[in-house]
């Protein structure tokens, strides 16, 4: 790895952890801040249902098909030129969002900058992980984690504001003075670094050496974009619609294909040896299901919200902040590092998803209590979030080699893009059956919410003692 930092870390880590955390928070802002527009679009672009959809999807697509790639591409070319080529990206692609004049001109723009958002969700962490010293990177993971969530909550809120007193293309280009302001301070402040020789432990046929890994770039791409697309149909056209029929089998088929063309290849983007590291399959188990219930059960929360508890679009909002200020509050103060620290990974991940299903209960049992008892879960699973995510993470990426670090986020972000469509397409389709079954619309958001509890808590166990027996396995 070129410009490796000090044994003490880098001198501005701190302040290159804010660069990047701000480009994240970009990024993040926009996986949500679409939905508020949906009704401004329709109306000024004429937009129909479907337009709208793909509207949203592309980005979604886009970015998750990519991750692995883009953290392919940070570690054999550099990671600070893909965090440079990533805002750049972003940034063009909001200026085109922004003054777009058609559906198809948003839909293309928003693919772009689904592409800019892979490269810098992917590099923003593997950065991270380069520039602080071992001891500090438990905290370093928990402010990434916390902006996460301040990007769920902020999202609606400003898309509201902005949305208030100017045209929807706004929304986009409020994009441009942060993706600039973020190029000069990369360009000023962050260190190059890249893998020291890119070549794979795994054998393969002779002769390929340092060569990019292309094929095993489109099988994963398009894969992992095939199987997403079938998580977001199902709800929407039906599990037996040609929408999943003919996604499902062409994402396994391809990520079949890419699993064993990874294992023969010289170079493999991904190695699959990784998955022989019983520290990473217990973070990887974890992860998958702890963003399933908490994907789900959030997307139950918003319908909660306005359905039963009655508040509009923004109030509802508002109400769900509490559990992004929560997570804020615990990782930017060190309070969850600390906690982590102490406790050790297992027991942190077990921690914070006993509390997380707890919070899951509380709204799902104590409805009838009105706001206090949402409220009492929302501070719950916020806790939960701040001790468990940030630990999740960090026992994925200490588990890869550091000169894999942006696979390493590529594959941190994967996870968490498909437990998070997989969670909003398992609980829904529990709403939808259990409202088709004659109960109200109340009892189904508490069915899907403690099918998201149990969820949480069964990848809490599982994580917690598949990693306690990888630390016996090597002590």
């Amino acid at each position: 790895m070129s410009a490796s930092p000090s044994h003490r870390g880098h001198p501005q880590r701190w302040l290159i952890l804010g660069v990047i955390c701000l480009a994240q928070l970009t990024v993040l802002l926009d996986n949500t801040v679409l939905n508020v527009a949906i009704p401004s679009l329709t109306r000024e672009l004429h937009a129909a249902t479907s337009d709208i959809q793909w509207m949203i999807n592309a980005y979604s697509l886009v970015q998750s098909g990519l991750l692995l790639t883009a953290g392919s591409a940070a570690d054999r070319y550099g990671r600070k030129k893909m965090l440079v080529a990533g805002l750049a990206l972003f940034g063009i692609g909001s200026l085109v969002a922004g003054l777009a004049g058609s559906t198809g001109q948003l839909i293309a723009a928003r693919a772009g900058m689904g592409i800019g958002g892979a490269l810098l969700l992917t590099t923003t962490l593997a950065v991270a992980m380069q520039i602080f010293t071992p001891e500090e990177q438990p905290k370093a993971i928990g402010i990434w984690s916390a902006v996460a969530a301040l990007g769920f909550a902020a999202g609606p809120l400003i898309g509201g504001v902005v949305l208030n007193h100017f045209w929807w293309g706004a929304i986009f280009l409020i994009n441009i003075p942060v993706a600039v302001l973020g190029l000069v301070a990369v360009v000023a402040l962050v260190p190059e670094s890249k893998a020291a020789s890119s070549r794979g432990t795994t054998p393969g046929p002779p002769g390929r050496g340092d060569r990019p890994d292309l094929l095993g770039a489109v099988l994963s791409t398009i894969g992992m974009a095939s199987l997403v697309y079938a998580i977001i149909s199902g709800p929407r056209y039906g599990w037996t619609s040609a929408h999943v029929l003919v996604s499902v089998p062409v994402a396994a088929l391809l990520l079949g294909a890419f699993a064993w063309w990874e294992s023969r290849v010289a170079d493999p983007m991904l190695d699959v040896h990784f998955f022989r590291n019983q520290r990473f399959i217990g973070a990887v188990s974890g992860a998958v299901l702890i963003t399933f219930g908490m994907g789900g059960a959030l997307f139950l929360l918003t319908q909660h919200l306005q359905f039963v508890l009655g508040y509009g679009p923004l109030e509802a909002g508002l109400r769900t902040a509490p559990l992004a200020l929560t997570v804020v509050l615990l990782n930017f103060s060190g309070l969850s590092a600390k906690w982590s620290g102490r406790l050790g990974t297992p027991v942190s991940i077990a921690l914070g998803m006993v509390l997380m299903s707890c919070g899951l209960l509380a709204i799902a049992e104590l409805e009838s209590g009105g706001y206090a008892g949402t409220l009492l879960g929302l501070l719950l699973i916020g806790a939960g979030c701040a001790i468990a995510n940030p630990a999740m993470a960090h026992a994925i990426m200490s588990a890869i080699p550091p000169e894999k670090a942006g696979v390493g986020a590529g594959i941190n972000g994967t996870l968490a893009e498909f437990g998070n469509g997989l969670g909003v397409a398992v609980l829904g389709a529990v709403l939808s059956s259990s409202v088709a079954s004659g109960k109200s619309l109340s009892a189904g958001l508490g069915a899907g919410q403690l099918v998201g509890a149990v969820a949480v808590l069964a990848g809490g166990f599982l994580a917690a003692g598949l990693l306690r027996r990888a630390e016996r396995a090597v002590a």
